[in-house]
């Protein structure tokens, strides 16, 4: 029997992840069937079931794909200088793909994915792995940052990795109910949210007074009325004196 080379295990291996992520994007998980997938990716029962056993592990490579090409453009961002072109680099690897309607397809299928999660506790530790990765990479590119003084020392690095995080991930979700919302204006509001944070020239000491002013629950203005009140009186009393 001739050697199967690695080339053409690994094509197969898509083509099949392929088909099968095709049957669960217009059916979903529960309607699809190992037939359908034989069918789809037209090939015999014998031959997919040489590489996965079931649905699970389908969805466990497709899941584990997605995540290796987000940790790549983590990793390929680190590398696009300070952290302001790192997190542009970013935000514009992993949005510019959704203009197309194959990455459309395959985010659907990862929108079922962490509904899945929900359910079954196999999944959940997948999407678990597919978040805390990339969280940690990314919580790693704000702490070297701020070692460079690009970033205010007060900023949480966990907390700036989940809003990126959430951010595209919530446009993945909005896209899944609505095809026809447009990928460049959302991807220009995201450069525009992250622009004053990774701007070196932002005021601490404004940022100092608003965390004050939050912590005995007054604003900025409200905390600035009692001063200015009694700076009033006190030149009152001034031109009091004089006249006596």
């Amino acid at each position: 029997m001739p050697k199967v080379s690695r080339a053409h295990l690994d094509a197969r291996r898509r083509q099949i992840l392929a088909a099968a992520a095709d049957c669960f994007a217009r059916q979903g998980f529960h309607r699809t069937t190992m037939q359908d997938v034989v069918r789809r990716a037209r090939l015999s029962p014998g031959a997919i079931y040489r590489y996965f056993a079931g649905k699970a592990d389908i969805i466990e490579a497709i899941a584990a794909e997605r995540h290796e090409r987000e940790l790549a453009a983590i990793a390929a961002a680190g590398d696009a200088g300070g952290v302001g072109s790192a997190l542009g680099a970013l935000a514009r690897a992993l949005f510019a793909p959704l203009r197309e309607p194959e990455e459309r397809a395959r985010r659907r299928v990862g929108v079922q994915i962490w509904a899945e999660a929900l359910r079954d506790p196999r999944v959940h530790a997948l999407v678990r792995r597919g978040v805390d990765r990339p969280r940690k990479l990314l919580a790693g590119l704000v702490r070297d940052a701020q070692r460079r003084r690009e970033l205010p020392a007060d900023v949480d690095p966990d907390a700036v990795a989940r809003v990126m995080i959430a951010l595209f991930q919530g446009f993945v979700l909005q896209q899944a109910w609505d095809p026809t919302v447009r990928v460049a204006p959302y991807l220009a509001v995201v450069e525009a949210l992250v622009a004053p944070l990774t701007d070196g020239t932002a005021s601490r000491r404004g940022r100092r007074r608003r965390a004050r002013a939050a912590d005995d629950g007054r604003p900025d203005a409200a905390r600035a009325r009692p001063a200015a009140a009694s700076g009033g009186r006190a030149a009152a009393a001034g031109r009091a004196r004089r006249r006596a």
